[in-house]
C-alpha cells in the first residue's frame, strides 16, 4: 500500500499526472471541499475562536498535512480575509506536502497569497521544531490514507496478510505478525473489552500512531483539528465489519481488490478515532471532543450560512450534501485535541451526538452510545 499510493514515479498520489485527474468529480473521489466551502467557511469561524481563546498570538499558524488539491487552504484564507481581517493580518498557513505535483496544484489555488509570507511548503512535520507552533494542526481526509497492515484471525491466532508477487501478479500470503506493534495493538484493544472471533479481517494503522505524535511534538499552544471518515474503535472493530474496511477508488467506483490497477486507484481505510486520540493523549494532546460533520457544521452557524443561499440554486444543494445524515454529515468526524491551554469551550462541540464511556484514557465525553 505505500508503494502503490507514495512511490516517487508510480505511486497513486506522488505520478506527475495531474492532480485535477484523480480528485473532485472527474476523478476517482471526491473531498467535502470539492463539493462546496461550506465546511471551510466553518473552521474558519472556529479557527477564529481559537485564536480568541490562545489571546491573538502574531503569529497564529495553521498547519495542513495533506492538503489535497489546496482548496481548503483557499477557501479559509479567503474566508479569514472577507470576515476576520484581524487574524488574517496575523496568520501563517504552512501546507504539509512532499509531491511536486500537488505542490504545483496547491500553489495554482494559492496564487493570490503567493510571494507573500502568509503560504509556505514543508515536506514533512519532521521539518517543525518541537512546540514551534501556536495555533492549529489541521488535516482532512490524511490518516485514511495511510498504509495499513491487513490482519485475519484464523484458529484463534492473528495472521497478517502479506503481499506476495506469483503469475505476473500481486497476490495474497497469509504469514506471521511482521512488527511485535500488531500484537501490542491488539491487546489494547482486548483491555478494552474488544475480540476479534475466528475469521475476522480487518485493518490496523500504526503510522496514524506515529503521526499523531508528531502533531503533538510540533504543536506548542493551541488545538488540532482531524477530519475522516471513521468509528471509535467499539465500532470499527465490531461484528458488522469483520471483513474491514479497505477500499479502492477508481471513477468513484468501490472495488475490496488492492491489487488491481497498482498505483492508478485510491486505496483507503477507515479511521480509528480511539487509538488516535489515545496516542494524542500520550503524547500531550488533552481530547477537547469528538463530533461527527454534520453536529461540527451546525454549531459554527451552518443554518445561517445555508439561509443566504437561494433555496433552488444547485449551489445549496451541494452545501446540503455536507450536512445529509445518511452521507457524509455523519460518516465523517471531527477529533479535537488541544495543549498548552486549558480546555476551550467550542462551537464546533455545542451539539454531542457521542457520549457515555470513553474515547481515550483520560476523558469522560467521546463514544458513541
Amino acid at each position: 500500500m505505500e508503494l502503490a499510493l507514495y512511490h516517487p514515479e508510480f505511486g497513486y498520489y506522488t505520478r506527475t499526472a495531474d492532480p485535477r485527474e484523480r480528485i473532485g468529480p472527474k476523478g476517482d473521489y471526491y473531498t467535502s471541499f470539492d463539493v462546496h466551502p461550506l465546511l471551510a467557511g466553518a473552521l474558519a469561524r472556529q479557527i477564529g475562536q481559537i485564536d480568541d481563546r490562545l489571546g491573538h498570538p502574531d503569529p497564529f499558524t495553521i498547519v495542513e498535512t495533506g492538503p489535497g488539491k489546496g482548496l481548503l487552504a483557499r477557501d479559509l484564507l479567503t474566508a479569514c480575509d472577507r470576515h476576520n481581517p484581524a487574524l488574517a493580518a496575523r496568520l501563517r498557513y504552512i501546507l504539509i506536502e512532499h509531491s511536486p505535483a500537488m505542490v504545483a496544484a496547491q500553489r495554482e489555488q494559492l496564487a493570490p497569497w503567493l510571494g507573500t509570507p502568509r503560504v509556505s511548503w514543508l515536506n514533512g512535520l519532521a521539518d517543525l521544531r518541537d512546540g514551534a507552533i501556536t495555533g492549529t494542526m489541521l488535516s482532512n481526509e490524511l490518516v485514511d490514507a495511510f498504509p495499513v497492515h491487513r490482519i485475519k484471525i484464523l484458529d484463534g491466532e492473528p495472521k497478517e496478510l502479506h503481499v506476495a508477487y506469483a503469475d505476473g501478479r500481486f497476490v495474497e500470503q497469509t504469514g506471521p505478525l511482521s512488527t511485535p506493534a500488531l500484537a501490542q495493538y491488539l491487546a489494547r484493544l482486548a483491555a478494552m473489552g474488544i475480540t476479534l472471533p475466528d475469521g475476522y479481517t480487518t485493518e490496523i494503522n500504526l503510522r496514524a500512531i506515529s503521526w499523531m505524535r508528531e502533531v503533538a511534538r510540533a504543536l506548542g499552544r493551541g488545538v488540532a483539528l482531524t477530519i475522516d471518515y471513521g468509528h471509535t474503535a467499539q465500532d470499527l472493530y465490531g461484528p458488522d465489519r469483520k471483513r474491514g474496511t479497505l477500499l479502492c477508488y477508481t471513477r468513484h467506483q468501490a472495488s475490496e481488490d488492492p491489487y488491481a490497477r497498482v498505483g492508478l486507484q485510491d486505496m483507503t481505510a477507515h479511521v480509528d478515532f480511539t487509538t488516535l486520540a489515545a496516542a494524542g493523549e500520550e503524547a500531550g494532546l488533552s481530547v477537547t471532543g469528538f463530533t461527527n460533520q454534520t453536529s461540527f457544521l451546525m454549531g459554527l452557524g451552518a443554518e445561517q450560512m445555508l439561509a443566504s443561499l437561494d433555496p433552488e440554486s444547485p449551489e445549496l444543494q451541494s452545501a446540503i450534501q455536507l450536512l445529509r445524515p445518511d452521507g457524509m454529515g455523519r460518516t465523517f468526524k471531527i477529533l479535537v485535541q488541544h495543549k498548552g491551554i486549558a480546555e476551550p469551550a467550542l462551537d464546533g462541540l455545542k451539539f454531542k451526538p457521542f457520549f457515555g464511556s470513553v474515547l481515550a484514557p483520560g476523558s469522560s465525553k467521546v463514544t458513541k452510545s
